[in-house]
């Protein structure tokens, strides 16, 4: 019996890590509290009504893949930062650890604490996905399903470019 029961929770956790309907274009910002690296609440939605906005999203801190998506952003922050570009990470570690990596890698973004993945729902994203979003005063106007690591920001300012010029 136990088993049983084990076997349905295996399987339910697996249908809802691959069943999540990731945000279409033209979808406005979810409307969620969130906590930032920080420990304070954040209210993402407002947040993402306002201008340019980068939402990516990362599995986990302080690793290789992880690492290298944030610190490319972070690389280009300056060029970004001449777009007025905002810049939020997500990941479901703790806001503690998430404090400990912006501080280790001298992030100069807000990274957002998701342990209970409600983010990541109201994304519609999977737990362990990489994906990033770009969003125009509080629009979804660009996504970014399968995130690279190393070439986070390269893809974004590309979409940047794509968007000012279509």
């Amino acid at each position: 019996m136990k088993q049983s029961i084990l076997i349905i929770m295996i399987f339910s956790l697996l249908q809802s890590l691959l069943s999540a309907e990731a945000l279409e274009i033209g979808s406005p910002a979810p409307q969620i509290q969130a906590i930032n690296d920080q420990g304070e609440s954040i209210d993402l939605g407002e947040a993402l009504a306002h201008g340019t906005t980068l939402i990516f999203f990362y599995p986990k801190a302080m690793t290789k893949g992880c690492t290298a998506q944030a610190c490319s952003l972070r690389d280009a922050w300056d060029e970004l930062q001449s777009r007025d570009v905002q810049i939020f990470g997500v990941s479901t570690d703790k806001a503690e650890l998430q404090a400990e990596f912006r501080a280790k890698h001298t992030l100069p973004f807000t990274l957002i604490a998701d342990p209970e993945g409600q983010v990541c729902k109201a994304f519609g994203k999977g737990r362990y996905s990489r994906q990033a979003y770009i969003f125009k005063d509080g629009t979804l106007v660009w996504r970014d399903l399968k995130a690279a690591t190393s070439q986070q920001a390269a893809e974004v300012l590309a979409a940047l470019d794509e968007l000012q010029n279509p």
